[in-house]
């Protein structure tokens, strides 16, 4: 049961319509980590241990222990309190660029799992996040972390960031099964446009489907946009470790004793909204679980779908789309995916009477920011205008978060616990 309480996290001074605050609260209880996890309890015996990577790990590993008794845990996360720490071990990695802390994370993983033996079960709780919170790579630190950074203000997709990552790193694309003699269950909060398993915090559960010359074709697409000395330093010694390893594969995995299970996605959260937009009066659909591109041409195109909507439809209505866009940086400013994606909405919106744009990071952290997403209406472009603010201006130096923060829009919910990608709501409301 969804109560204005719960809702009310989503509020903004353009987003205070009680019915859509329901919607973003169904839409987040639909993929609550923990009743996931509890949905879907694997059936177990001996001695079982559990290993939560990622986000929303320390709500599955806790929902996991309360069910069944456990011999061991480990969780590594990005947020914990004074108590999540009283439960298990804790430890916390960097995210979205791995550091120190998430090196630690990657070696006590290896550790913690080795130590197990055939009899062993280990349940491994994955979500997002987990390929930068843990880590265990072939390169130098200091080089991974220039690489994520290059290929993040390029605007990599993330499976082409983590394509690379599994090259060059011993937990991910299976390097966490091959280091136990356990069974291993994975119960998979998937960020992931499609739940490909091997991209879901760069599949430590699951085989690696790509190779050293998929991970070079991806270098060699980015090596234009080198600004920097360090970073050409970087992507030729990258550049060079991966023919190095061309044509090797990794040995000792063996799926007749891996099981990996889907227990949440975006899809599932889009249609727990839909079905609550229903239910508060609105027409409501889904129109894609698989927005990707550009986020500044994912608002003009998501801005101009809801101008055309509201001009055939009568009644309230409320789409809903769901993915992850990117961001190619431009300027120094301050933001996130979801915020851009808003911000390119502004002009296309504006004098759009009755309508809204929600973008809306499920996570709660949208980019190296304190906001989840922000809120764009008719009226959001005349506002700005009326305080001295340049939408376009804003958008040219990538700087989303001040223009929203200074209305009042931006979405600042905290973190929410879950993970499953980002969704954007075109809604219509006459008054």
């Amino acid at each position: 049961m969804i109560t204005d309480m719960d809702a009310s996290r989503f509020a903004t001074h353009s987003l205070r319509d009680p019915r859509l605050l329901r919607v973003l609260a169904a839409a987040l209880e639909a993929v609550n980590p923990a009743e996931a996890v509890r949905r879907n309890l694997p059936a177990v015996s001996g001695r079982v241990y559990g290993l939560g990577i990622g986000k929303a790990s320390i709500p599955m590993l806790t929902a996991l222990a309360e069910a069944i008794p456990l011999s061991g845990a480990l969780a590594i996360s990005k947020h914990a309190s004074p108590l999540d720490r009283n439960l298990f071990p804790v430890l916390l990695g960097g995210h979205p660029i791995p550091n120190l802390d998430s090196l630690r994370a990657g070696e006590a993983a290896l550790q913690f799992v080795s130590a197990l033996n055939e009899e062993d079960t280990l349940v491994c709780l994955i979500s997002g996040g987990g390929s930068a919170l843990m880590t265990a790579p072939s390169i130098p630190l200091g080089d991974l972390q220039t690489l994520t950074s290059f290929l993040l203000s390029c605007g990599a997709r993330i499976d082409e960031i983590n394509t690379l990552r599994r090259q060059l790193d011993r937990v991910k694309g299976g390097g966490l099964a091959r280091a136990t003699k356990a069974k291993v269950v994975s119960l998979i909060l998937s960020d992931v446009i499609g739940n490909r398993l091997e991209a879901i915090a760069s599949g430590p559960t699951y085989p690696n489907p790509t190779t050293s010359a998929d991970a070079l074709r991806i270098l060699d697409k980015y090596f234009s946009r080198i600004t920097t000395e360090t970073q050409r330093e970087v992507l030729n010694s990258v550049t060079q470790r991966l023919r190095e390893s061309e044509g090797q594969q990794s040995a000792g995995f063996d799926p007749s004793r891996v099981q990996n299970i889907i227990i949440g996605d975006n899809r599932i959260a889009a249609q727990a909204a839909m079905e609550q937009a229903r239910r508060e009066g609105f027409e409501s659909e889904i129109l894609t679980n698989e927005l990707q591109g550009e986020a500044r041409e994912a608002g003009v195109m998501l801005a101009r779908r809801l101008k055309d909507e509201r001009s055939k439809r009568e009644r309230p209505f409320c789409l809903i789309a769901g993915g992850e866009t990117t961001v190619t940086l431009r300027g120094d400013g301050k933001g996130g995916r979801n915020q851009e994606l808003a911000l390119a909405a502004v002009e296309e919106l504006q004098g759009l009477e009755g309508a809204m744009l929600i973008s809306l990071a499920t996570d709660g952290e949208d980019g190296p920011t304190d906001a989840a997403g922000a809120v764009v209406t008719g009226e959001t472009f005349w506002r700005g205008k009326r305080l001295g603010l340049d939408a376009a201006g804003f958008l040219s130096r990538n700087d989303a978060y001040r223009y929203f923060e200074a209305l009042g829009d931006l979405i600042c919910c905290g973190p929410t616990g879950t993970n499953v990608n980002d969704l954007v709501f075109l809604t219509y409301s006459p008054r």
